[in-house]
């Protein structure tokens, strides 16, 4: 494992519930330091999935014990299948079971579907536990670690049921991404270009000359991406936290993704990373429906969304057939939706994505009609 000797650190300002995301290869070796500087507490848990726990588990469990920390784990089947009520339900039965308390720590040692689950785990247990995110996958590194969203799903649509509920401290360990596959790296870069195409032009510039760096794993590279994403992330965050205005356009790619993940049972066929790729290049290209921006530069948009590896034609899109139907009717669970009109983050160019507050879902949907026939 290689030590940082100093992490990027990246601070989210939100008062009394302020705290770091620490950045870098080998920062998981301050966990120990950290937890006891952070609480005091004897006890951790820790909430990993099969797969991250069978590759990364021991030397955890290891390291925890030298700094004198006792450990409990509980893990889950890796994939979205498992961010479900239910297995909320028996995770905070274990916690229980285990005499857990508000000034213990639980870990969410894993990617998104980890944190999520645990995150709305430790927001519940008698009302907030402590809580560190240690994100394994480059999406969750640079997304859903950071900013306190946490949520299962339903079979009515993605993360209905959730709280806010922030982080005591998040350790991004890029080191922890070399077992990553391919296929999740190009989903967590999805997420990377998200951050370019709401208001940041420069960055899209940056990673068009070192975006193939970036799913290499070089060490720079990767570590100056997750900064960047996390930086702009922890701004908007502190700016509002709870999604009453400008949070909404972190949501850039995510309304149609979180209706393609639902077409798809929310199973394997289709990562979040890959919806997401797709809905954004899906809201550039509503946009020029719209009149809201060239098609030039919707082109370029799409051209960098496939660079990553990522698929821009619905039509294309693993997990398919898609129907308008089965799409439209997933978009109006979408907790958003006010009289068949829903809020869609759209753009005026790259780097200049804002809320349009009104589309129209009949005309969303003749537009999905006629995505569907590309191919």
């Amino acid at each position: 494992m290689t030590e940082l000797h100093a992490p990027l650190c990246v601070p989210v300002a939100l008062g009394d519930r302020s705290y770091d995301i620490l950045i870098g290869p080998g920062v998981r070796a301050r966990l120990g330091q950290r937890l006891k500087a952070l609480s005091g507490a004897q006890r951790v848990f820790v909430v990993s999935d099969e797969t991250v726990w069978s590759l990364h588990g021991a030397e955890l469990e290891t390291g925890l014990a030298k700094a004198g920390l006792a450990l409990s784990s509980w893990r889950i089947p890796a994939g979205e299948s498992s961010k479900t009520w239910d297995r909320l339900g028996r995770l905070l039965d274990f916690l229980l079971a285990e005499g857990a308390g508000r000034d213990d720590v639980l870990i969410a040692f894993g990617g998104g579907v980890v944190g999520d689950l645990a995150g709305l785990a430790a927001a519940l247990l008698k009302r907030g536990m402590k809580l560190v995110q240690m994100p394994t996958t480059l999406l969750a590194q640079v997304d859903s670690s950071v900013g306190g969203k946490t949520a299962v799903n339903t079979p009515q649509g993605k993360n209905l049921i959730g709280a806010f509920y922030q982080p005591d401290l998040v350790l991004a360990d890029t080191d922890l991404l070399a077992t990553l596959p391919q296929r999740e790296r190009r989903a967590g870069y999805a997420e990377i270009i998200k951050y370019g195409l709401i208001d940041d032009p420069d960055f899209l510039t940056w990673l068009e000359d070192h975006g193939q760096d970036v799913l290499s794993l070089v060490p720079k590279a990767v570590a100056q991406a997750v900064a960047i994403s996390c930086r702009a992330k922890a701004r908007i965050v502190a700016e509002d936290e709870r999604e009453g205005g400008v949070r909404a356009l972190l949501n850039l790619g995510h309304t149609f993704g979180h209706t393609l993940e639902a077409a798809n049972g929310y199973g394997s066929a289709l990562l979040h990373g890959e919806a997401v790729g797709t809905g954004m290049a899906l809201a550039l290209k509503y946009s020029v429906r719209l009149g809201l921006m060239s098609r030039e530069e919707a082109d370029r948009g799409c051209g960098l969304i496939r660079a990553g590896g990522l698929e821009t034609d619905l039509g294309r899109l693993a997990g398919g057939p898609y129907r308008t139907t089965d799409l439209i009717e997933a978009m109006r669970q979408d907790k958003k939706v006010r009289a068949g009109r829903l809020p869609l983050i759209l753009a005026t160019g790259l780097g200049k994505a804002f809320i349009h507050e009104n589309a129209d879902l009949d005309d969303v949907a003749a537009f999905l009609s006629k995505e569907l026939q590309t191919r």
